[in-house]
């Protein structure tokens, strides 16, 4: 009985450490449909070492490009629910832009 309360106290610390992840993060959605891109040229802001993800929903192939220190490319589908993440560990400004189109979907400034 006790070894079983005491599995249960260390499965509910490790649910509860999950949400505040999520919370952490910051998400940005991103559609691509009929050659047009939302958002187009936002700026978001984040914090140095905080999870971002890129949520896109899209009808077409395409590469994302995050010009950040290391930079990252995450190849799109033509499909919906893709996810990328990355963290920014350099304080600046991070242009996300898709490359094929040629737009700037946002450009994060990563603060400390």
């Amino acid at each position: 009985m006790v070894a079983a309360g005491a599995l249960l106290v260390g499965c509910s610390s490790s649910t509860e450490s999950e949400p505040t992840d999520e919370r952490a993060a910051r998400t940005i959605d991103i559609r691509i449909a009929n050659g047009a891109v939302s958002p187009t040229n936002t700026r978001t802001e984040a914090e140095v070492g905080q999870r971002i993800v890129l949520r896109v929903d899209s009808d077409a192939a395409d590469e994302l490009h995050v010009h950040s220190s290391p930079a990252h490319t995450f190849p799109v589908a033509a499909a919906s629910g893709q996810q990328f993440d990355f963290t920014v560990t350099v304080p600046g400004q991070v242009e996300i832009e898709l490359h094929h189109l040629g737009r700037t979907v946002t450009t994060l400034l990563a603060r400390r």
